[in-house]
């Protein structure tokens, strides 16, 4: 089969097409042929060698984690799925998955779900760990409710562009950040209130919101975090942030008598399965930026490191 890997730490150009084995099965894996893959910055900050102290590879590695496909063999122990299923998850190699821009992916059953029944594999394969973080953040973290005021910060990325979606259907009040040439992009998901983050400061814009969302990171994060409800001395509580990079400094959370919490995702079944709901329900609509070949891996890495994609960049393999 063909999978895209890579045998050293570096950038896209370390990428490689290779003919490989079949991944071996596992106990409590399914064989997924795969028909679609979609990048995260996890899966290159993973290769440009940001974990390796925390999480050292053992190469060579096929490079990916979300996946659609279809179900050819699985495990002796599996009882959850069978042969022709249609599915979708996660497969990344640090979670004991086999890679996913490949052919051919084994992947946990407790990282996979049925697939949403009204999407197909490539609008499928875009939202595993996008649409799970957002769930976990707004649904399970935040507890958003109607009538509430969430900020986004970064609301036209991967997780972003599902966020505004989610946090409207729930029926809160939305701003988000983002450069001037994705506003008419966001405003078509719901954004309510648009800040162009390289023009305006969103801390003097807004003030007295519930929650953050951020997906930025660093001095955007900690600078969002000035526009939420400052807890009292009376011991009311302030609003929350939930971050995909890390919590925001301890001493800057005391000041403003926030809740932080940095989020890591959790792509279980449980969630997926959730997430396929919402988008079967029509809650949820896939954001595909771009769609490259397998044979384009390393051109569709370079796009997704150097561009700002609006939505998800895809592989199509089948």
């Amino acid at each position: 089969m063909k999978a895209a890997q890579y045998n050293s730490y570096g950038g896209p150009e370390v990428i490689e097409i290779k003919d490989v084995s079949e991944p071996a099965l596992n106990k409590g894996q399914v064989l997924v042929e795969v028909y679609a893959a979609s990048i995260n910055p996890i899966d290159w900050k993973v290769r440009a060698g940001y974990m390796k102290d925390m999480m050292p590879l053992k190469f060579p590695v096929t490079i990916g984690g979300n996946f659609s496909g279809v179900v050819q063999k699985i495990a002796d122990d599996v009882t959850e799925f069978k042969i022709g299923d249609e599915v979708y998850g996660q497969a990344l190699t640090l979670n004991g998955g086999s890679g996913s821009i490949a052919e051919f992916a084994a992947s946990n059953v407790v990282n996979t779900a049925y697939k949403p029944k009204t999407v197909n594999h490539i609008e499928a394969a875009s939202l595993p760990l996008v649409g799970v973080s957002v769930l976990q953040a707004l649904e399970q973290h935040i507890n958003l409710q109607s009538g509430q005021k969430i900020l986004i910060n970064g609301g036209s990325g991967g997780i972003g562009s599902i966020a505004i979606q989610l946090a409207k259907h729930i029926g809160a009040y939305v701003a988000t950040t983002v450069s001037s040439e994705h506003v008419d992009f966001v405003k078509s998901l719901g954004a309510d209130e648009v800040i162009d983050y390289k023009k305006e400061n969103v801390s003097e814009k807004l003030h007295d919101f519930d929650a953050v969302f951020d997906t930025a990171g660093g001095e955007s994060r900690d600078n969002a975090m000035k526009v939420l409800k400052e807890g009292s001395p009376r011991g009311e509580a302030g609003g929350i942030i939930v971050s995909m990079s890390g919590a925001p400094d301890e001493k800057l959370v005391e000041e403003y008598g926030v809740k932080a919490i940095g989020q890591n995702t959790d792509t279980s079944a449980k969630n997926l399965t959730r997430l396929a709901e919402l988008v079967d329900q029509g809650v949820i609509k896939p954001q595909i930026d771009k769609v490259f070949t397998l044979d384009q891996a390393k051109e569709a890495f370079e796009y997704q490191e150097t561009s700002h994609p609006k939505g998800k960049v895809v592989i199509s393999i089948k």
